[in-house]
């Protein structure tokens, strides 16, 4: 039997799901307060040796925070944090096994490529045959060899970005912090670099965590995902489980797009549940089930690319068709995106999304059609909250 899963499996990499396999990084209900106001209230995480792990959340969420309290430039109000064993508290930044690479790089402008490497392993005062082959391995790993003479201001900005990256990884850290590192740079350069930088990951086999507010950038490169919001986690998972299976509105909605259908439970059988969607007349079936009863409210959240779309008839016997009326459209180039109207409300609206496969179409789908849109029982997810 074919085996089955959420989403593509990234790599045979899962301690997570041991309960055995002890953390390498472990936050024990840590709060931490500006004023009076909890930043990161009460929260306990464990991340794992060779992680590549993501805090992705909006501005004041605490993701900062609490990456900042690991690296030692801010101390719990209360909580103790834990890295390899060790408790961290009172150790002070320099001398704590971790890195910190920030958005503004903060390159040494004087200094050629090879000595900003190198000026961490100077300040440690390494043997100077030892600082040349790490040296000399960080410029091949970050692919800098050729620009080893020059100076940052004669780089663009994704090979300064990766000269920051090699200084942090000079000095060996047991996990490298990365504060949005990729902020500034423009989109087909960042998408380049977040590969470049799962690549690296995994050559040295090294802990990373990263700081991000761009939901695409945690799902390309992390092994799992801690959303957060207001101080608190919301949902910690692997990209593919957070984007398939949100454990409530704000992850499902926070984390690309989704159509998010009010409803109210009409039916609960073995076989899954049927909704009925609140100000339309369809009904919804489903393969999932729910601790909602009867008559209760929940949500209904289905991605877009879930949805089909077609001119023409209902299927007869097919569940999940609804009549719908073409209000919008994007055509993105790879994607387009429809919006139609499927309810007389002002946000009785179901977005379907299809590639762009072929480059002539015939007679497509365009503004004021009739259209069927239709899902499968298993595409979406009941949400409670």
């Amino acid at each position: 039997m074919a085996k089955k899963s959420i989403g593509p499996v990234r790599r045979e990499f899962s301690p997570w799901e041991s309960p055995d396999h002890p953390p390498f990084i472990e936050f024990r209900n840590v709060t931490k307060k500006f004023g009076g106001i909890a930043a990161v209230n009460n929260l306990s995480l464990k991340i794992y040796e060779r992680e590549f792990f993501a805090l992705l959340g909006g501005s004041g969420c605490g993701k900062t925070t609490l990456m900042r309290m690991l690296a030692g430039f801010e101390t719990p109000t209360s909580g103790q944090i834990f890295l390899d064993g060790q408790d961290l508290a009172g150790i002070p930044p320099f001398r704590r096994p971790s890195n910190m690479m920030f958005q503004s790089y903060a390159l040494f402008p004087h200094m050629s490529v090879e000595k900003n490497i190198a000026f961490g392993l100077r300040q440690d005062k390494l043997p100077a045959s030892e600082i040349d082959g790490r040296v000399a391995e960080m410029l091949r790993l970050t692919k800098l060899e050729q620009f080893a003479k020059r100076k940052p201001h004669q780089l663009s900005g994704g090979q300064r970005q990766r000269v920051a990256l090699a200084r942090s990884l000079a000095k060996r850290p047991k996990v490298l912090l990365l504060d949005e590192p990729l902020g500034a740079l423009d989109r087909k350069l960042r998408e380049e670099t977040q590969f470049e930088l799962m690549n690296i990951q995994e050559e040295l086999e090294m802990t990373f965590l990263i700081v991000t507010h761009d939901q695409e950038e945690a799902m390309t490169v992390a092994d799992r995902i801690a959303v957060m919001d207001s101080g608190e986690l919301v949902q910690v998972a692997t990209p593919a489980e957070i984007y398939e299976a949100p454990n409530c509105k704000f992850v499902a909605d926070f984390i690309g797009d989704v159509n998010l259908i009010e409803a109210s439970v009409a039916e609960k059988t073995e076989a899954g549940t049927t909704l009925r969607a609140l100000g339309t007349e369809f009904t919804l079936e489903t393969s999932q089930t729910t601790d909602a009863g009867v008559g209760d409210k929940v949500w209904y959240a289905i991605r877009p690319e879930k949805v089909r779309i077609a001119q023409g008839r209902r299927e007869e016997g097919a569940v999940n068709q609804i009549n719908g009326l073409v209000w919008d459209i994007a055509y993105l180039g790879d994607v387009s995106i429809i919006h139609s109207k499927v309810g007389e409300g002002d946000h009785d609206t179901l977005r379907a999304t299809f590639a762009n496969v072929s480059r002539m179409v015939e007679n497509p789908i365009t503004w004021d059609d009739e259209v069927v849109l239709s899902f499968d029982r298993d595409a979406g997810v009941i949400l409670t909250d």
